[in-house]
């Protein structure tokens, strides 16, 4: 749970590191979560070809800017997540081609931690 929480207070956080656990651990609390909102909610059928098409309801602005929310603190997970395997959080820029992109960082994303890598902190270590 303390990997969930570091997760939200380190939103904003680019140069430090985040370990496959931290890192794997928010992102499977979130996908339950959106889930279980979508479903709940009935956002589930604004669900198009795997785009989100918002709806005028309070609901689906609530779901919209839920997502907008997590898709920034998953950026810059991944960013940590990619430091801590020393690479740059420049490899992001890899998901833009088509599934071989995607492939590619994902299993970036599954690189073991690096020692004596150019950021030395992880996001506990900082305040």
């Amino acid at each position: 749970m303390q990997s969930y929480i570091e997760y939200w207070s380190k939103l904003t956080v680019f140069n430090a590191t985040a370990t496959r656990k931290q890192y794997w651990t928010a992102y499977i609390i979130n996908a339950i979560v959106i889930w279980l909102y979508s479903v709940l909610t009935h956002q589930s059928q604004y669900m198009v070809n795997g785009h989100y098409e918002i709806a005028a309801n309070t609901n689906s602005v609530i779901f919209g800017l839920i997502l907008a929310l997590v898709w920034l603190a998953n950026f810059t997970i991944r960013a940590r997540r990619l430091h801590d395997s020393n690479h740059s959080n420049w490899w992001l820029v890899i998901s833009v081609i088509p599934v071989i992109g995607t492939i590619w960082l994902f299993v970036l994303l599954l690189m073991p931690t690096v020692d004596n890598q150019r950021w030395p902190l992880n996001q506990s270590q900082i305040q």
